[in-house]
Formats: C-alpha cells, sequence, structure tokens
C-alpha cells in the first residue's frame, strides 16, 4: 500500500469517526449519562467516597459482582535440585528432573532404588 493511499484511507477513517460522534453528542440518552456520571461523581466527592463504597452501600451481598473468586489456582512449585554421587566412580550429577542422560544410564546399570539413595537434597 502506497502511502497515499494509506493517508486517504486514515483520512476516510477520521472523517467517519467524527460523523459518528458527532451523531452520538446528540444523543439524549448520552446527555443523561453523563450528567448522571457528573453528579455521581459529585456526590462521591461531597461525602468522600469512592466507586467500591458505594457498590459496598447498593450491594452488601457483592450479588452484582458476580460469582465470588474462590482461591487461585494452585501454583506449581519449583522442583528442587538433587545431586547424585555414583558411589563408584565419584561421578557427581546435579538435576531438576530424572529427564538426565547419565541419570537414566545409572539407573539402567545399578538400578532406580540404589541411585535414587544416592540423592541429596539441594536448597
Amino acid at each position: 500500500m502506497s502511502m497515499l493511499q494509506q493517508y486517504r484511507q486514515i483520512e476516510d477513517t477520521i472523517r467517519e469517526l467524527s460523523e459518528k460522534l458527532k451523531s452520538l453528542s446528540n444523543d439524549d440518552k448520552l446527555k443523561k449519562e453523563i450528567e448522571f456520571e457528573k453528579k455521581l461523581t459529585a456526590l462521591m466527592e461531597q461525602y468522600g467516597k469512592n466507586p467500591r463504597d458505594v457498590l459496598a452501600i447498593l450491594d452488601p451481598d457483592n450479588k452484582l459482582a458476580g460469582p465470588a473468586r474462590t482461591a487461585a489456582a494452585p501454583v506449581k512449585r519449583a522442583r528442587r535440585v538433587k545431586r547424585y554421587k555414583n558411589p563408584h566412580n565419584g561421578d557427581v550429577i546435579e538435576t531438576k528432573g530424572g529427564n538426565h542422560k547419565q541419570l537414566k544410564a545409572w539407573k539402567e546399570q545399578y538400578g532406580a532404588d540404589t541411585v535414587e539413595s544416592w540423592a541429596t537434597i539441594l536448597d
């Protein structure tokens, strides 16, 4: 798209939006809503209240807010680092999971229970 086409397209969009804005500004419903908002804001300022306070007064059981949020979804805790030290050759592996190539080889060679007994948890 050329710059001139882009310019004209933006110009048309602005013109359309200006027309919509002009028609909205003449709408009686909008005028009433704006007037209500101004009066409500002034009343809240007069009494030192905020929208939450007003909602608490109008809806003490918080029925308008919809279903109450329960506890957030459980957070998955991070895995701890485990250090495996092979007593046969002194090699050390530090990993957070069991998907480690050398660790799998050890488990195949010595058995999973034996290799897990070599583990120490690091913080």
